[in-house]
């Protein structure tokens, strides 16, 4: 066997503290090879003890049923037990009968078969279990001696020698067809850590089967080959790939009613599906995506294999193309599919897979096997806190659906290990020791000091606070969801001591930990309400930990999410909460905690400075440590806090890097690159593979040496850390960010190397720029290095530039800072975020503008989207401030300025509209970080900062002119000149002014430009009445920013008054005209009833729905004598076609309303109208009114074969219509559907919300709350009056399915659509909103 991992480096002799390191990857494939597989002694049991054992839980009556089934057993080759030998027989004589007449071997078969038939299957399985470990039934023993060492081969296979599963990373499963019969045996594979599972049986998802039967107690999303296809990154997170199980049907799926899921012959296969079996195959094996060495192939034969012609085969012989043999094992149902199979590699392949393959083994074994493994979590079952101090079980599947939370279990890291065993011991070492070295803590560490009261966990003194601030929340906040921040120094301890306080309230309320950050969070909101929800009546409060936060928008964002969420899904009304729901406790690393603490409520703040009791605690903990590891001194990480932070410990260990370290050597070169990203990017890793690849260690597998090993002597100061966001792949970083920063300063001081110098070094690597998912978390790093600005020490406004610019740009000036920029913008070709950064340096630092603005243009043509052309707005702003700044110094009236600022003036607000117009346009956030003034406010949100960039320029130009001769503001007459001029009531020509040439030059420079000064008065008056509408009627989360811009419009609408409204009544109009425009319209008497009864729109008469029946037929009246009309006016044609439009919903409406009246008409009648009105206006109509008439007309009935096929072509176009003309409004909004589809025919299965909402006598907050979220339709009376659609859920999109036709509907909530891109079969109720049709109410079939 293989030494324990944690042994090995507990016993490593190196000088310093290579002792307390662990390596990267083990060779798992060599340990395998090398593990010896020893059988045991036989030891086989008494059968009559063991039978004995089992009648003895027997109750009398069913001890005589047994007997009486006995005496008639007929399923041997024995003859069966006489009567009279049972007779008066007690459970002894009986168990000693059974052995005598059926042999030993036999017996135990009967024995069960018998319990089966009495119904006493628990007994059965019971002695199953216990006699299934020593032998399998008849057997000789030989075959039992052969069947121990091949489960001994077994576990060695999958443990590479050991006793856990936790050795591999992660498992794939390729398996082929199976029978009903298998999959009670086949339960391990629940039990295994799953990436994916490549299935050949098209039935597999069928009740009974492989993968319905998996679901039924794991989360496994359905795939197919062709989704592997892309982006490396983009697979990974569209397919949930590391976070859940990916199932993938490699050859049909017949649960689906479709042909292109039809199971292929092999010729067929070959054609159609072969390329992309082969392309997944690639993508499984590429080792960025599995860790080599990390990961197990296991070839699962549930039935045999005829030929090499077989899908599966080839699927065999595609990983082969890609990782050696040794990396797959093969598990067969039977030796006669097992020698099939070996055969067919032999002959092929030239491979014996004799010594990676089970084949005597029955699937009863194999699962007995692998459940016997450990240590697992499913050792015992994981409880969670609940409603009236009591616990609930997790389930498995629940929690592999919760992919965004780390859940902490109220018994956590319990009955894994034996208590004070050797192993238990082992780890309680190993995880102290990577923690104290400076690893991230672990729940385990909490676990084991639990374990041993006499050394208990350090708690900082800030302990206490953080959970009397949580626990006073819980009770006493009338919040649904409150958001707690925790501010640090990096560094600090604070990540450990809110995980502390998870873990001491993980009984009282249920805990988690986020695991992205960057998860969208409405996402993560509808995962923390199923948390509450789960396994409980009434939903449980939840403590939710954000990690590693830089900022606390996208906290903010989260606890709104949550709230919305909360409310809407746990029947919880907000004003009637009496305990908060959720806690978000959110550590926020900050250089200056205290500050940023001060300007935010509720939190707390901890600092790098260590009270005097907690000086005395470490103390103590280095005495407990000393005697149970061997240097602890060497855990510097732990020292350094114990020193209180002192910086002389770390320049005292950095000074230790050797005198003659050598900069040319590419150990020192890595190390370096290390240093620097964990200075300036302190939680940034650099993958171990990409270390290797730097190192040149092409083969250090086959020697057994990690990157970490290659090291020396730096090696001691660094420490392997998981990436878990990718798999678990292991990065490489400094043991604190405080020792890398001292270590950069001794290089320095040493031998002159500069953070300048070790940037360009990195930048000029190949080797770090090349496609790839760990090098695209490098080159994320190194693009944060350059660009992202910490917050100043009041916490809320930023620096200029990030750190390392700033330190660069104080120590070596432009020449250097440029010279980085430029090298980096040549290796991010496709970035915007360096040349805009480079762009704010040239401008902000240097003020050379021209150079500022080549480099803005550049990122702009790079990605021409808002924030590139805002940045080109704030340069020429910027410009024209420093141009006023000069004049009024050198008091200099040169016409020529003048000309200079228009025409920059003009640019800069061509600029911002531009900016304006994107924003406006754009639908999703940029994924990439741009660097502008644009940094303090959310690019998820819709922005307003071209409107205030065209206000800031408009001032800018009347502050120019205002100090032009004429023009002179502190003189009444020249500004009365001004205010004519600027209102269009005097040319220019018409202005007095002395006769001089400077005069007539600045004359002619105005006159060049009249038109544009001109508009910009009621530019700037349009635009504070626009602005003025979306301060007060527009909801935002991000109040700092929003304050800031509406700061800036107060204070220059104070200019707009004093400029243009010098007069009392002019002042009083422009401060009470009202922002929305009379609209005044000369109309016939008929269009002026609509329009004062608010009929003349689309959602006007839709809202005659809940009014009385007589207000609909009037306004339908109406409309008819207006079509009437048209036939005899020369009517607009705009007007002609609205009119229509509005006609046939007044219809619509009045049939629903009084299908009796005699202006109502038949469902044929209206769509033609309607057909006609469609050829007239086509598929691009400024509003979506037609279309969505087509939805309510046209949609298919089961029934009706004539339906009309154009369906999808009017989805498509109410889809883009409302999108174009709605967006603004819609942006983060839902919509409501007004009508239902219900179960009748014609225009009565339209199903009004009005006429669904009489049918509940209740309270309208109620009845509101109950459509919010959803529980409406569980109602009866909504289930009578809806008809359910059938339909599915492929890529996250839901289609209902009539036939062969599939129209694509939105889910009306996200959370009935889950992530993973799992296809599934689905039924839902059929809503019609605004912007389309609405799946309601979405059940899974299966």
């Amino acid at each position: 066997m293989v030494t324990d991992e944690s042994e090995r480096v507990q016993h490593q002799s190196k000088k310093d503290l290579e002792e307390t390191r662990l390596p990267e990857v083990p060779n798992l494939e060599t340990q395998r090879r090398e593990a010896v597989v020893t059988p045991g002694p036989s030891d086989e049991p008494n059968m009559t003890v063991v039978i004995l054992n089992t009648l003895e839980n027997l109750r009398k009556e069913d001890f005589k049923k047994f007997c009486f089934t006995l005496k008639d057993y007929k399923g041997s080759k024995y003859k069966p037990i006489p009567q009279s030998k049972l007779e008066n027989s007690d459970p002894m004589d009986v168990a000693k009968l059974i052995t005598d007449y059926y042999t030993s071997n036999e017996a135990p078969q009967v024995t069960i078969n018998i319990l089966k038939d009495i119904g006493q299957r628990d007994l059965s399985h019971q002695l199953e279990k216990n006699i299934g470990g020593y032998q399998q039934l008849g057997l000789s023993k030989e075959a039992v001696k052969r069947e121990a060492n091949q489960g001994e081969k077994l576990k060695d296979l999958l443990t590479c020698g050991g006793n856990s599963l936790d050795n591999y990373d992660f498992f794939v499963i390729v398996v082929n067809k199976s029978n009903e019969e298998q999959i009670q045996y086949l339960k391990f594979l629940s039990k295994l850590k799953l990436f994916c599972v490549l299935d050949f049986d098209p039935n597999s998802n069928i009740q009974g089967r492989l993968c319905h039967s998996y679901r039924d107690t794991r989360w496994a999303n359905l795939h197919t080959p062709s989704q592997y296809q892309g982006q490396t990154d983009s697979v990974i997170e569209d397919l949930n790939l590391y976070r859940q199980t990916s199932w993938v049907f490699c050859n049909g799926r017949h649960d689906l009613d479709d042909d292109s899921n039809k199971e292929l012959d092999y010729k067929n296969w070959f054609r159609k599906s072969c390329r992309d079996v082969e392309q997944m195959v690639s993508f499984i094996c590429n080792h960025e995506v599995l860790r080599h060495g990390k990961c197990l192939i296991i070839f699962l034969l549930l039935s045999p294999v005829e030929s090499e012609k077989d899908p599966i085969f080839y699927t065999y012989t595609a990983f082969l193309k890609h990782i050696g043999d040794d990396m797959i094992i093969h598990i067969c149902e039977s030796q006669s599919t097992y020698e099939k199979w070996r055969k067919m590699i032999q002959e092929k392949c030239d491979f014996d897979i004799d010594p990676l393959s089970i084949n005597t083994l029955s699937l009863s074994e194999v699962n007995g096997t692998i459940m016997a493994l450990g240590p697992s979590s499913e050792s015992s079952e994981r409880l969670l806190p609940s409603c009236d101090s009591s616990f609930v079980v997790l389930k498995k599947k629940d929690e592999d659906s919760l992919t965004a939370l780390d859940i902490l279990c109220q018994n956590q890291c319990e009955n894994i290990y034996k208590d004070n065993s050797p192993e238990f011991h082992d780890k309680k070492i190993k995880y102290e020791e990577e923690f104290y070295r400076g690893g991230k803590v672990k729940w385990w560490n909490f676990f084991f000091c639990d374990k041993d009261k006499q050394s208990p966990f350090i708690k900082r003194d800030k302990y206490e606070n953080v959970k009397k601030m949580i626990m006073y929340h819980l009770r006493e906040s009338k919040n649904l969801c409150a958001l707690l921040s925790l501010f640090h120094h990096p560094g600090c301890g604070a990540t450990t001591l809110a995980m502390h306080v998870l873990w001491d309230l993980r009984k009282e309320v249920r805990c988690a930990v986020l695991k992205d950050n960057e998860l969208p969070m409405t996402e993560v909101a509808v995962q923390v309400v199923k948390l509450m929800k789960l396994e409980s009546e009434k939903p449980c409060p939840v403590l939710l930990l954000v990690d590693d936060s830089k900022e606390m928008e996208n906290p903010s964002e989260l606890k709104n999410c949550i709230s919305d969420a909360v409310a809407t899904h746990c029947n919880i009304n907000i004003s009637n909460s009496q305990s908060c729901k959720v806690i978000i406790l959110n550590c926020v690393r900050s250089h200056n905690p205290k500050e940023q603490y001060r300007c935010y409520s509720p939190s707390q703040y901890i600092t790098a400075s260590l009270t005097p009791e907690e000086k005395q605690e470490f103390e103590k903990k280095l005495k407990e440590l000393k005697e149970t590891h061997e240097k602890p001194e060497n855990f510097y990480s732990f020292m350094f806090m114990k020193s209180n932070f002192d910086e002389k410990y770390v320049e005292d260990l950095a000074h230790n890097t050797p005198e003659n370290f050598n900069n040319s050597s590419k150990e020192a070169q890595l190390f370096t690159f290390i240093a620097l990203l964990n200075t300036y990017e302190e939680e940034s890793k650099l993958a171990c593979s990409l270390c290797e690849d730097f190192l040149g260690m092409k083969n250090f597998r086959s020697h057994g040496e990690s990157a970490l090993d290659r090291m020396e002597p730096y090696s001691n100061l660094l420490i392997l850390d998981s990436m878990e966001s990718w798999g678990g792949y292991k990065g490489i970083r400094v043991l604190h960010h405080s020792i890398a920063a001292a270590c950069l300063m001794e290089l320095e001081k040493m031998i002159s190397l500069k953070v300048s110098d070790i940037t360009e070094e990195i930048l000029h690597c190949d080797l770090f720029f090349s496609r790839g998912v760990v090098k695209q978390k490098l080159m994320d790093s190194l693009q944060h290095m350059l660009i992202v600005r910490q917050h100043k020490k009041d916490g809320v406004e930023r620096e200029l530039f990030s750190p390392l610019i700033d330190k660069i740009h104080r120590e070596e000036g432009r020449q250097t800072v440029q010279r980085i920029f430029e090298k980096a913008s040549s290796r991010f070709e496709k970035s915007v975020a360096i040349p805009q950064a480079l762009a704010r340096y040239l401008c902000i630092r240097e003020q050379d503008f021209p150079e500022a603005l080549k480099w803005a243009e550049k990122a702009r043509n790079i990605k021409g989207i808002s924030y590139t052309f805002d940045t080109i707005g704030q340069i020429h702003k910027t410009n024209l401030k420093s141009n006023i700044q000069r004049e009024k110094q050198e008091m200099s009236c040169d016409p020529e300025d003048l000309s200079t600022n228009i025409k920059m003036a003009m640019n800069a607000i061509t600029a911002f509209k531009k900016a304006q117009e994107l924003a406006n346009a754009e639908d999703e956030p940029e994924e990439e970080p741009t660097d502008d003034e644009s940094d303090d406010y959310s690019r998820r949100s819709y922005s307003v900062k071209g409107y205030v960039g065209v206000l800031e320029i408009a001032f800018l130009v009347f502050e120019i002119l205002s100090r032009l001769p004429f023009f002179e503001k502190s003189d009444p007459m020249r500004k009365k000149y001004l205010q004519s001029f600027l209102r269009k009531e005097m040319p220019i020509t018409s202005v007095y002014k002395e006769n001089n040439e400077t005069n007539n030059r600045y004359e002619e420079i105005i006159k060049g430009h009249e038109h544009f000064l001109q508009s910009l008065r009621p530019e700037a008056k349009d635009t504070f009445d626009l602005l003025d509408c979306y301060f007060k009627y527009i909801k935002w989360n991000l109040v700092e920013y929003q304050s800031k811009n509406h700061r800036i419009v107060c204070d220059l609408f104070k200019e707009y008054v004093s400029l243009f409204c010098t007069e009392p009544e002019m002042i009083k109009k422009e401060r009470e005209s009202n922002p929305n425009l009379d609209l005044t319209i000369n109309v016939e008497e008929r269009r002026l009833y609509l329009e004062k009864n608010q009929a003349d729109t689309f959602s006007g008469i839709l809202q005659r729905l809940d009014k009385p029946a007589e207000e609909i037929e009037s306004i339908t009246e109406c409309y008819a004598l207006l079509r009437k009309q048209h036939q005899h006016q020369n009517v607009n044609k705009n007007q002609k076609t609205k009119e229509t439009i509005n006609y046939i919903l007044s219809c619509i409406v009045l049939c629903l309303s009084k299908p009796k009246s005699k202006h109502a008409k038949s469902h044929s009648h209206l769509s033609d109208l309607l057909l006609a009105t469609l050829q007239d206006v086509g598929l691009g109509y400024h509003v979506p009114d037609p279309y969505y008439l087509a939805l309510l007309l046209f949609w298919p009935s089961p029934n009706n074969k004539k339906d009309n096929t154009d369906i999808l072509t009017y989805v498509k176009a109410i889809r883009k219509s409302s999108h174009k003309r709605l967006r603004p409004l819609l942006r983060n909004r839902s919509t409501i559907a007004y009508l239902y589809l219900g179960r009748e025919n014609g225009l009565k299965r339209l199903v009004s919300k009005p006429q669904l909402d009489k049918n509940f006598k209740m309270d309208r907050k109620e009845l509101a709350r109950l459509w919010q979220n959803g529980d409406i339709f569980k109602e009866k009376a909504i289930t009578n009056s809806l008809q359910r659609v059938r339909g599915t859920i492929e890529l996250e999109e839901v289609f209902a399915c009539y036939g062969k036709l599939k129209i694509p509907v939105r889910p009306a909530y996200a959370r009935h659509v889950c992530g993973g891109h799992s296809t599934e079969r689905v039924s839902f109720y059929l809503g019609f909103a605004i912007n389309g049709p609405f799946a309601y109410d979405i059940q899974f079939e299966n």
